[in-house]
């Protein structure tokens, strides 16, 4: 029986690839996105040309009715889900004075209380399955990394590594639970409007003098998604190189 794996803001970036990885490995992706439009046309034309069997759900995962939609639509259509990623985040990198509480509120919307809401639901299945795992992509930033500049971000993918373990509690014995914390990985959004010379600072810092990748994360998430790491559970998993020092 194929597994069913749903990736929430997987039409780009780190979500995009873990959907790839999972479809290359032979899951039924469901890849969730939200304002993404355009570039989730052009990944479904992807992957069905790539005979990938994939289903794409536009949801504001914020919202818990459009959560429950979603879920509800998966579950007609395969009637499980086994694997859950929650990826979905957006940051808002501005000047400290220039934050307020409305700003800081939506950043917490999607990426805490949208992995919350979608938690919920699609643990609930997996417990009453008795099989499942939960992966949600947090961030250095959540640990010991800490830039003003994203203050919502890194408030934010610190709670959800409290959720992670509070899930884990929760839905036992059954469901695994784990978090990703990545670093500096080299995607589209991190590299937008940098230059040459922070990329080599940051890269610096990492005892592999390079950034991470994409596929580096895929890569992770895959492992934790198969049976292979069927005794890992309520974990915070940090891949960024080996960053020595406290930047």
């Amino acid at each position: 029986m194929r597994k069913v794996a749903l990736i929430t803001g997987g039409a780009r970036g780190i979500g995009r690839t873990i959907a790839e990885t999972l479809a290359n490995e032979g899951y039924i992706v469901v890849i969730n996105y939200n304002s993404s439009v355009e570039r989730a046309f052009k990944f479904k034309a992807q992957l069905e040309n790539e005979k990938k069997e994939c289903m794409f759900v536009c949801a504001d995962i914020s919202k818990e009715n459009q959560v429950k939609a979603m879920v509800d639509a998966i579950m007609d259509k395969y009637g499980r889900i086994d694997v859950l990623v929650n990826n979905s985040a957006i940051t808002n990198d501005t000047l400290f004075p220039e934050k307020n509480a409305e700003s800081f509120r939506r950043v917490f919307d999607v990426n805490i209380i949208g992995a919350f809401n979608v938690s919920k639901l699609v643990g609930d299945i997996m417990f009453n399955q008795k099989y499942g795992k939960i992966i949600n992509i947090s961030s250095t930033n959540g640990i010991n990394t800490y830039y003003p500049m994203c203050i919502e971000y890194d408030a934010s993918k610190s709670a959800l590594i409290s959720l992670t373990h509070n899930l884990a509690i929760q839905f036992a014995p059954y469901v695994n639970v784990n978090a990703v914390a990545p670093g500096f990985i080299a995607t589209e959004s991190e590299l937008e409007g940098v230059d040459e010379d922070f990329v080599k600072l940051e890269s610096e810092k990492v005892l592999l003098k390079r950034a991470g990748t994409e596929e580096d994360v895929a890569n992770l998430v895959s492992f934790l998604a198969s049976d292979k790491s069927s005794f890992i559970n309520n974990e915070v998993i940090r891949i960024d190189g080996g960053v020595y020092g406290n930047f």
